[in-house]
């Protein structure tokens, strides 16, 4: 008995210490294949700089149907995961009614989707938002992420894929002080900044903005290109006028210093709106006198369009029902969209980009490393300028045979140090700090100035990326804000951004048509499994005490 007894408590015991041991080492496993509950580096660094509370409420709880469960659920874990990492991070979950108007007021929007469940179609409506507190500080991160997809569970996938980057970014925006520096390049015809507000506005959450006159070139060169180089990099949309040699040899000399560009260019003349007014127009070459400048770095954009017959829409009036005017919308070729190539951290994981009257790109052999980030798509051809377009080509049914000319360049990364566009040339003033070779630096450029350019509605800018008419949404800022990111050398939430987990999907269709057959084989299976047991134990026993 006492041995009977000393063991008991030595059980006891070993339990005892087992729990404290549990409860001071903590270890979790991610067994899943590509690793989606393993944080990054860049998130362990992002919430190790959290030093006081972060309160997050999530407005998902309710009943939700099997896929939204399923956000619901990797939301949590993913959290649980934050909060396991570091304690200051509290989380609650919300039924969003109760502050159904309050989100409302902050803009966020409620998500009304079509749920097919036992073969019948219904709408449910969805917060799917998240509200992060942090210092009197307030970041809201969408969860349902929106891409140009037919598919429901595509956009799921996609959502749960974007959880640790939205999560993260949000965190790094609250807790983290800006540092980097922008130039907007101004003069030269430049885009105004209402076609640049939405994109700005989104930039400026983590970056100094600072719009930069070129202009000044002329008068005081030197002091100029010396401002210049406070910045980390410079974007130039759509300039529409040509670039003296002075301001050219400012740029150049800005890169030799190290300082990244970011060119959106058109180099052609093409207007949607003179096309409206008409019905045709005469597309013809714009010399903005970079060419030479592109050239020496590695890249020329042609003075040509691209037709693409996977294209966006444009909106055309075509009739009045009474005294209404109807509008349909119709394939524009000249409107390509651009799929990712999914090879680089810029534009993997990113919906089509959406391009207007664009221009073909030809890489140049160089020591420059070379990167095709976005392409036109195998139907697609190139058009040489001048050309007229018109509209009536739209009532033509295009000829896929005609389109086989494809897959061309529309956006190219350039890295490496670059050799001066002026060696061996005259320069156009003095400078004591001339560099011939140049820092090891980064420029992407693009045959697009209007891929930045967010549309107007009721004389109010609308969401980059986003079609005024039908609604869809475009990857235009996601690959932009990539690139930025990118070419700055952020904290490493690119990576994030382009992070991929493979979720599968139940088939609704073969769930629904194979419904009985499984639900009589889950009530039949155990029972036969019971029975054969029993049956076995029974014999079993006869044999060995008969």
């Amino acid at each position: 008995m006492k041995n009977k007894y000393s063991k008991i408590v030595v059980f006891l015991i070993g339990i005892i210490i087992i729990n404290y041991i549990s409860s001071k080492v903590y270890k979790r496993f991610d067994l899943t294949e590509d690793k989606r509950y393993t944080l990054s580096k860049t998130t362990e660094n992002i919430i190790t700089n959290v030093d006081e509370i972060i309160i997050v409420k999530v407005y998902l709880e309710g009943d939700f149907p099997a896929e939204f469960k399923r956000l619901q659920i990797e939301t949590k874990l993913h959290l649980e995961e934050l909060k396991n990492r570091n304690k200051n991070i509290q989380f609650r979950f919300i039924n969003p009614i109760d502050n159904a108007q309050k989100l409302i007021e902050n803009g966020l929007e409620p998500s009304r989707l079509q749920v097919e469940e036992n073969g019948k179609l219904s709408e449910i409506v969805l917060f799917p938002f998240a509200e992060i507190n942090y210092k009197n500080k307030t970041e809201y991160v969408s969860l349902l992420k929106d891409i140009f997809s037919n598919s429901q569970d595509e956009q799921l996938e996609s959502s749960i894929q974007n959880l640790e980057y939205a999560f993260a970014n949000a965190i790094h925006k609250l807790t983290t002080k800006k540092s980097k520096k922008i130039a907007v390049l101004r003069g030269k015809g430049t885009l105004e900044d209402v076609y640049l507000f939405d994109f700005l506005k989104k930039l400026g959450e983590y970056y100094y903005l600072a719009p930069f006159s070129i202009d000044s070139v002329a008068k005081e060169p030197q002091k100029t290109l010396k401002q210049l180089t406070t910045f980390d990099l410079a974007i130039i949309a759509k300039p529409t006028e040509k670039f003296t040699e002075e301001e050219k040899y400012a740029l150049d000399q800005y890169v030799m210093q190290g300082g990244k560009t970011l060119w959106m260019l058109d180099n052609v003349q093409a207007e949607l709106d003179s096309l409206m007014q008409t019905g045709e127009s005469l597309v013809y070459p714009r010399d903005l006198g970079l060419t030479d400048l592109l050239f020496n770095y590695g890249v020329r954009i042609n003075p040509d369009l691209v037709s693409d017959l996977y294209s966006s829409q444009i909106t055309l009036a075509t009739g009045n029902i009474g005294n209404k005017t109807q509008f349909n919308n119709f394939q524009w070729n000249y409107f390509p969209l651009a799929n990712s190539l999914n090879n680089h951290p810029i534009n993997n994981n990113i919906a089509p980009v959406n391009f207007k009257f664009t221009n073909s790109i030809d890489t140049l052999k160089n020591s420059i490393s070379k990167t095709v980030l976005l392409q036109s798509s195998p139907l697609s051809k190139i058009i040489g300028t001048p050309t007229i377009i018109s509209l009536k080509s739209i009532s033509q049914k295009p000829d896929p045979a005609n389109f086989s000319n494809g897959d061309k360049p529309l956006a190219v990364l350039l890295e490496g140090s670059f050799k001066s566009a002026y060696y061996n040339r005259v320069k156009p003033f003095n400078l004591a700090n001339y560099k011939e070779i140049g820092t090891a630096t980064k420029i992407v450029v693009i045959s697009d100035g209007d891929i930045i350019a967010n549309e107007i509605v009721n004389g109010q800018p609308i969401e980059l990326g986003v079609h005024k008419f039908t609604n869809q949404r475009f990857g235009n800022k996601d690959f932009l804000l990539n690139t930025i990111n990118y070419l700055v050398d952020d904290s490493g939430l690119i990576n994030l951004r382009s992070k991929t987990i493979k979720i599968a999907f139940l088939n609704k269709q073969k769930a629904y048509e194979e419904a009985f057959k499984w639900q009589l084989i889950n009530i039949l299976f155990p029972l036969v499994i019971l029975g054969v047991f029993g049956l076995t134990f029974n014999s079993f026993r006869k044999k060995k005490y008969s």
